[in-house]
């Protein structure tokens, strides 16, 4: 794919319009290239976050309950944030900027910078009021020390959450424009600021400082987290300053397309809420298994979130203003474009994503050792967090493709599909979770603790079902879209082929260098156990021939995304034209 040319930014203080030099096809592409890129320097930041973090504090009890803590007043982020926004504010604002209407998306936009302030300002300060319940709500199994510490980590934490909503605006601006680079990399700073606090204060206390030290070590990691969500937010306000020509915040509804934004909110707002209560479910019954449970549970997220970023993600919030501007044209034509780009961005998200749902599966101890094993997290933590992975990996393909699915509804102005189906995802969801995470394991006389990874299972499987249903009622609306069929057996089959040659490749090393000391073997026996290899080291022994030999099968499977693949790489390698 040919890049286009890079958008120039418009003079400060001029009406910011869509370059008409680039290519609509193009625009969706690029975009979702910068959106990638910004996701993975932002994703391994996150990385370098999390190792640091369980190098001071590993699986300890101060670590269940932070992340528990971070949890709660995420629920407002993700209320009013991103996901909310892409699914209101966007289409609508992207709309009037491709019919060329500058002063109405000025207009919108300090109408929705109002209205979100308004709301953020005031659901900050009740979430620090009614801390206590959140905590008890969200996480039952604490008591004593553990509910006191997660009160104030959370009380601390909100008011950082204000800023990331309004850093979610940002974003939303951002997009419409085309400047999906920013927006992405922003977190990056959120990260420097963890990473920087977990460094200085965990140096200073050391690795076995006691209870009291890590509880010390999470307090100022919360004060650092409110820090970075004020940074992120403010690398933005320049860039977003310039594009909007005359940017004044008002609490007005008297603008048509902010009443169609608020119109749109609501629904997606119920969505996000709903599957915030699917998340809150996780949590909660997490906390009832373990601490152990509930910690591994939030890491594993972090590792399998990371492909459904890079892929799902970059190609939906790519595709989301580009969809939303095509519908400004005839019905017609706009249902074209809409399965034309739904069938692209689609393909590229399963290329992609089986293979990482695959290495999740069959590598996921060596993932989880390479990513997370220092200090505190060891071995036979790596170990069980690969159980997580495994169930996390069922649903994969599906959560992915879903956000696409999602975004289509949204550039058509019609939210409450997604909602209907959110519903039903996270009914069927719950009661899989109490059935497969609290009942199933012990009528099987299975460790309680393996419960967290029937969690993961039973949140793949509801994905799939979710995804399903949106596809078949946006095949109602604009035509056949989707995956075509017999693709997903073709990469799954390639992906298994490869993910067997590498297991092959984990034994004979483990035969020829020994297991990993520290591993615990209970639950596994002796079978697939690591060899004796630093995590990085075993992960790139095995990473390798799996990724040449699921691009090599699917090539020769008639996939045309690995050819494509195998026609970059020999014409960087001079072996093509």
């Amino acid at each position: 794919m040919t890049a286009p040319a890079p958008v120039s930014p418009p003079p400060s203080g001029s009406p910011a319009a869509p370059s008409p030099s680039i290519p609509e096809r193009s625009a969706g592409g690029r975009g979702a290239m910068l959106v990638g890129i910004g996701i993975l320097a932002s994703r391994l930041m996150g990385l370098v976050r999390e190792r640091v973090f369980a190098h001071y504090l590993g699986n300890a009890e101060a670590a269940a309950v932070f992340k528990a803590a971070l949890r709660i007043p995420n629920f407002l982020q993700n209320l009013f944030g991103e996901g909310v926004l892409s699914g209101s504010f966007i289409p609508v604002y992207a709309q009037l900027l491709g019919k060329k209407d500058a002063d109405e998306a000025d207009r919108v936009a300090g109408a929705v910078f109002g209205l979100l302030a308004l709301a953020t300002g005031v659901m900050v300060a009740l979430g620090m009021l009614a801390t206590p319940l959140f905590v008890d709500l969200i996480a039952p199994g604490f008591e004593g020390g553990e509910r006191d510490l997660a009160v104030r980590l959370v009380r601390i934490l909100f008011p950082g959450t204000g800023f990331l909503v309004l850093s979610a605006w940002c974003l939303g601006i951002l997009n419409s424009h085309r400047r999906f680079l920013l927006s992405y990399l922003a977190p990056v700073v959120w990260n420097v600021v963890i990473i920087a606090t977990l460094l200085v204060v965990g140096n200073w206390q050391g690795t076995s400082g006691g209870r009291a030290a890590e509880e010390a070590l999470t307090e100022w990691l919360a004060y650092g987290v409110v820090l970075g969500s004020f940074l992120q937010f403010a690398v933005q306000v320049p860039t977003v300053m310039r594009l909007l020509g005359h940017f004044r915040p008002v609490l007005s509804l008297a603008s048509a397309s902010v009443r169609q934004v608020l119109k749109n909110f609501g629904p997606v707002v119920l969505g996000r809420g709903v599957v915030q209560f699917s998340a809150w479910v996780d949590t909660a019954f997490a906390s009832l298994i373990s601490n152990r449970a509930l910690s591994s549970l939030l890491y594993a997220q972090t590792i399998y979130l990371i492909p459904v970023s890079l892929f799902g993600m970059a190609v939906s919030a790519a595709e989301l203003p580009e969809m939303a501007r095509a519908t400004a044209e005839g019905e017609a034509q706009a249902h074209e474009k809409l399965r034309s780009r739904i069938d692209a961005g689609s393909r590229r998200i399963a290329f992609w994503v089986v293979p990482s749902a695959a290495a999740l599966l069959f590598l996921g101890d060596l993932v989880s050792g390479a990513l997370l094993q220092t200090g505190r997290f060891g071995a036979s933590d790596s170990r069980y967090l690969w159980y997580l992975l495994m169930g996390a990996s069922v649903g994969l393909v599906a959560s992915t493709v879903g956000r696409l699915y999602a975004s289509a509804f949204y550039a058509l102005k019609d939210p409450k599909t997604p909602l209907r189906y959110a519903i039903v995802r996270v009914a069927l969801g719950t009661v899989k979770a109490w059935f497969l995470a609290l009942w199933l394991p012990e009528r099987l006389g299975l460790p309680r603790e393996l419960g967290a990874a029937f969690l993961t299972l039973s949140s793949g499987i509801v994905a799939w079902v979710e995804t399903t249903l949106l596809r078949r009622k946006l095949r109602s609306m604009v035509g056949p879209v989707g995956l075509p069929s017999g693709l997903l057996p073709r990469l799954y089959g390639a992906a298994v082929v490869g993910g067997l040659v590498a297991l092959a490749v984990k034994q004979g090393l483990t035969g020829l260098l020994g297991p990993m000391p520290g591993v615990d073997l209970e639950w596994g026996g002796g079978l697939l156990v690591p060899p004796r290899l630093h995590p990085v080291l075993g992960l790139l022994a095995t990473a390798v021939p799996f990724g040449v030999v699921y691009f090599a099968v699917s090539a020769a499977l008639g996939v045309p995304e690995a050819g494509a693949v195998f026609r970059k790489v020999g014409r960087r390698l001079g072996l093509a034209r």
